[in-house]
């Protein structure tokens, strides 16, 4: 759960100054940080809260998020002027957010594991 509030903190001002002080280079990139960054707090929250169905579809849209712009930021570059949180697969962040829901939804999956089992 750190990494999400690490990464709800670190999209969102990213996202924020790039938004107040030269939106107009790059909007859609700008818009895909923000939208990262609401991700990861839905994520961050329901983690906490232990709200496990809001938790697998916020993982669930990140990876998507992740995989698609990974994708296309790869293939169609101009479409990416500055990069997103989850550009090239999250490259910029050391491919973290392309690792995290995967591990958020298998933390989810094996935790839900454990309540059965007990």
């Amino acid at each position: 759960m750190f990494v999400y509030v690490v990464f709800t903190i670190a999209a969102g001002a990213r996202s924020g100054v790039q938004i107040a002080t030269r939106f107009d280079e790059a909007p859609l990139a700008y818009l895909l940080s923000a939208l990262a960054a609401v991700i990861y707090l839905v994520a961050t929250v329901a983690l906490a809260r232990d709200a496990r169905r809001v938790a697998v579809v916020a993982c669930a849209v990140e990876l998507a998020g992740v995989l698609t712009v990974g994708g296309l930021s790869l293939v169609d570059s101009a479409a990416f002027p500055d990069a997103t949180v989850w550009s090239g697969f999250g490259r910029g962040y050391g491919f973290i957010p392309l690792v995290l829901p995967i591990a958020g939804l298998l933390w989810l999956r094996r935790s839900a594991s454990a309540i059965i089992d007990s």
